[in-house]
């Protein structure tokens, strides 16, 4: 894992795919229509995945910024 930051959005997307198709596979094996919530599972599985991996990448932004800020606040002069 060469670049961490650039590949948060990918994490939640496999990981929103994962756990959308995996209950989708449960809610149409316990109603017997798997054909039709399989594919439900894994639509609504990607979209959630595609708004974690949104989150994961602001909030990685945001602690870049902070510790940038950090690092400046040594070198500024203070009147």
């Amino acid at each position: 894992m060469k670049d961490k930051k650039g590949n948060t959005q990918l994490n939640g997307l496999s990981i929103g795919m994962c756990l959308g198709l995996s209950i989708g596979t449960a809610i149409g094996a316990a109603t017997n229509n798997i054909g039709l919530w399989m594919p439900v599972g894994l639509s609504i599985g990607i979209g959630l995945g595609i708004a974690l991996g949104y989150s994961n990448k602001n909030t990685d932004n945001k602690d870049d910024n902070n510790e940038e800020d950090c690092r400046d606040d040594g070198k500024r002069n203070r009147t």
